[in-house]
């Protein structure tokens, strides 16, 4: 994916499951099968997700080299990506403590799809920033995939709120 795409796409799945989340009602919101997440706790872990993207992305590139490191790889493509996330979640990875949304209460909704909505402008418009070849130079930390390029960092992204707003229909299908 380049810039362009990655920017269609972030902004395309985002507003997606933010219709999803905004269609559903507080019973729907706040269901839960087998004590799995709700909704609402799907929704807050996407922000909790993307807000840390939105300040590492503040920084100058040379920061995030300095800080994280250069790639000593080239970047996957999207599936391959997707794939190694997948296979991680089979083999048991879970969100990590900083990941884990407390409850969310239906009230609650308007606020965190202003937060996600203000947060994905945000990272798009930090994408402007970024060369196609910074995005595959840089790396960051991811909690269950180690070190990801820039460039994977975004893709994933675009994945994962996909990956969430799959869960949500398929619990919201159960409550059926």
């Amino acid at each position: 994916m380049n810039i362009e795409e990655i920017k269609k796409q972030l902004t395309d799945n985002h507003n997606d499951f933010i219709k999803i989340i905004s269609s559903l009602s507080e019973k729907e919101f706040m269901f839960s099968v087998n004590d799995k997440w709700t909704a609402g706790q799907q929704l807050h872990h996407i922000v909790l997700s993307v807000s840390p993207l939105t300040k590492i992305f503040f920084l100058p590139s040379f920061m995030i080299k300095l800080i994280f490191g250069k790639a000593n790889r080239t970047s996957k493509d999207y599936d391959s990506l997707i794939k190694k996330y997948l296979i991680k979640i089979d083999q048991g990875g879970k969100a990590t403590k900083r990941f884990v949304p407390p409850t969310v209460e239906y009230m609650g909704r308007e606020k965190l799809i202003s937060q996600l909505t203000a947060l994905i402008k945000k990272l798009v418009n930090q994408l402007e920033g970024f060369s196609e070849k910074q995005l595959d130079d840089l790396i960051l930390p991811h909690p269950l995939l180690g070190k990801l390029t820039v460039r994977e960092m975004f893709m994933f992204s675009v994945y994962h709120v996909q990956h969430h707003q799959k869960i949500t229909l398929r619990n919201l299908e159960a409550k059926q």
